[in-house]
C-alpha cells in the first residue's frame, strides 16, 4: 500500500515515532474515535485510506455481521495502526503499536475496557482477506463470551458427538491441536471436563469466523488433512445459521442465494 505516515483526514493521524503498547494507544485515540452506528467507530492512525478501502474495511464487514451477533458485542473502536509487534522477554508481553515493520509483527490485536473495545489492526502491506479474517475472528471471540447458554450447550453438544463417532478434523489449526491433545488423554465424552470445554471453546471461535467471513465474503474452504468432512461442517454451520441468522439480503449456503 505504500507509506502512510503523513498526516490526512477523515481520523488520520502520524503516530509517535518508534512504538507504544497497544492498550496506550487505544486509550489515547478512543475520545477521537469515528462513529459509523451506535456500535462502532474507527480511527486510521498514520493512513489516509480511499473511499474503497472504507468500505472494505469498514462498510462490508460490519453489514454482514448477524443482528444477534452485533447485539453481543460491546461498543467497539476500530483502530488501524501501520504495525502491530508481538513483544517478546517483557513482563506483561504486552503487543505494541509500530511506526516501522518490527522482527515479530501480528496483524490484530485487542484493548478491552469497562466500556468497551478497541481492536487494533495492522494496516501496512496487509491483504484485505487477511483484515476480514482477522476482523471476525475477533467478533467470534466476543461471541464466545458473551453467548447464550443453551447455544453453547447446542454447540457442545455437537461436539462431544463428533468425538464419540470419531469424526476426523476441525476448522483451524489451534483446534485441530486442541482435539488431537484430547483425544490423547481420554476417550469417553460423556461429561464436561475442563479440557473438553476448552477445546469446544476454540472450536465455536474457529467455526463462527468462517461463518461469519462467509456471510460477508466467497470462500473456499480449505482443503487438507486435517480439515473437517463437509457434511460436518456443514451441521456446525447450519446450527450458527440457526441462532444467528445471517442480516437481510445476506446468505451463508449458496441455495439460500436463490430463495
Amino acid at each position: 500500500m505504500g507509506s502512510r505516515m503523513s498526516a490526512g483526514k477523515n481520523g488520520a493521524v502520524v503516530l509517535p515515532p518508534p512504538v507504544i503498547p497497544a492498550a496506550v494507544m487505544a486509550t489515547r485515540i478512543r475520545p477521537e474515535m469515528i462513529p459509523l452506528n451506535n456500535l462502532f467507530s474507527y480511527f486510521f492512525s498514520g493512513a489516509s485510506p480511499t473511499e474503497e478501502e472504507r468500505r472494505e474495511y469498514l462498510d462490508e464487514p460490519i453489514a454482514a455481521l448477524p443482528p444477534k451477533v452485533a447485539a453481543l458485542l460491546p461498543p467497539t473502536g476500530l483502530l488501524f495502526v501501520p504495525f502491530l509487534e508481538r513483544s517478546r522477554g517483557r513482563k506483561n508481553g504486552a503487543d505494541q503499536v509500530s511506526a516501522v515493520r518490527p522482527a515479530h509483527a501480528v496483524s490484530a490485536t485487542r484493548a478491552s475496557f469497562d466500556d468497551g473495545q478497541v481492536l487494533l489492526f495492522a494496516f501496512e502491506d496487509r491483504d484485505v482477506g487477511e483484515y476480514h479474517y482477522r476482523f471476525f475472528q475477533a467478533m467470534a471471540a466476543v461471541t464466545a463470551e458473551r453467548m447464550p447458554k443453551e447455544v453453547e450447550g447446542e454447540y457442545l453438544s455437537l461436539i462431544r458427538n463428533e468425538l464419540r463417532n470419531n469424526i476426523h478434523g476441525e476448522v483451524d489449526e489451534v483446534s485441530w491441536e486442541m482435539k488431537i491433545a484430547l483425544l490423547e488423554r481420554q476417550s469417553r465424552f460423556h461429561g464436561s471436563n475442563k479440557s473438553l470445554r476448552d477445546y469446544a471453546g476454540h472450536s465455536f471461535i474457529d467455526t463462527m469466523t468462517l461463518y461469519l467471513h462467509g456471510i460477508c465474503c466467497d470462500l473456499d474452504v480449505e482443503t487438507g488433512p486435517r480439515q473437517l468432512a463437509s457434511r460436518h461442517l456443514r451441521k456446525r454451520l447450519e446450527l450458527l445459521e440457526r441462532e444467528f441468522p445471517p442480516p437481510a439480503g445476506y446468505a451463508v449456503f449458496p441455495e439460500d442465494l436463490k430463495n
